[in-house]
């Protein structure tokens, strides 16, 4: 089964917007793994317009579900990770005035010092993971360059999904998940993933393990409350309930 991490950056978002620590970003960890969810994801940015340094700290002290930490490998960043030891690290290439990742990593050119970054995780124990286009080329250098996974960046296919487009470009998707399978990398998505479209990917990308959602799940805990929507995310990934999830 696929498994889910809840981004909860947009908790965050919300509370820096007034000051104070309402809405509690811990708070919402517990409800969301209350929920059933496997993980919590964080992508703490140096301006920390959103998840801050101790916001990282304070979910490693309390989380007992997988900690994903996303976010350019800046020194500091990397400090603040090989610091934590999250479970994972997605390893992503915003640009520090960025909204949001737009975009997977390009290999083409001088990575080696990407690599290296790679090497400090595994030091670590860290899993690591690069945030990919779906592009069968980019999976086996990410392979090459020693990740552990990789996640497909699924703007494009959220953006096609219910369009006559769709299945050819959900095909790239497919054979660079195959790819990953092929060369041995694990899989994992996420980006603009919702209730409508996430149910055909966790069923068809091949040997997908992971998705990472933040966005659209907090804007259906706006109608539907934050355990709820998590609840409703898990059955979209084929969970009964959110009990069968806990027993799984």
């Amino acid at each position: 089964m696929v498994t889910l991490s809840v981004n909860i950056n947009k908790i965050a978002t919300l509370r820096n917007a007034r000051g104070g620590d309402q809405p509690n970003v811990i708070q919402a960890a517990r409800t969301c793994i209350a929920a059933g969810c496997h993980g919590i994801t964080v992508h703490p940015r140096p301006d920390e317009r959103h998840i801050r340094k101790q916001d990282v700290l304070d979910l490693a002290a309390m989380l007992l579900v997988e900690f994903n930490i996303e976010g350019y490998p800046s020194p500091e960043f990397l400090d603040l990770v090989c610091r934590v030891r999250p479970a994972q690290c997605t390893l992503v290439p915003d640009p520090p005035g960025v909204l949001t990742s737009n975009a997977g990593w390009n290999l083409t050119g001088d990575a080696v010092w990407l690599g290296d970054v790679l090497k400090q995780l595994r030091a670590h124990g860290i899993r690591s993971s690069l945030f990919l286009e779906p592009d069968v080329d980019q999976v086996r250098r990410a392979k090459d360059l020693g990740t552990d996974r990789i996640e497909l960046y699924t703007e494009h296919y959220a953006k096609m999904f219910a369009t006559a487009e769709c299945e050819r470009v959900y095909d790239r998707y497919h054979q660079a998940a195959l790819t990953a399978q092929e060369v041995g990398l694990g899989v994992n998505a996420g980006h603009d993933l919702n209730l409508e479209n996430l149910p055909f990917l966790a069923q068809h990308l091949p040997g997908l393990l992971e998705v990472s959602i933040g966005h659209a799940l907090i804007c259906d805990a706006l109608y539907l409350g934050l355990r709820p929507a998590v609840e409703a995310y898990l059955q979209a990934l084929g969970y009964a309930s959110a009990r069968a999830n806990v027993a799984h």
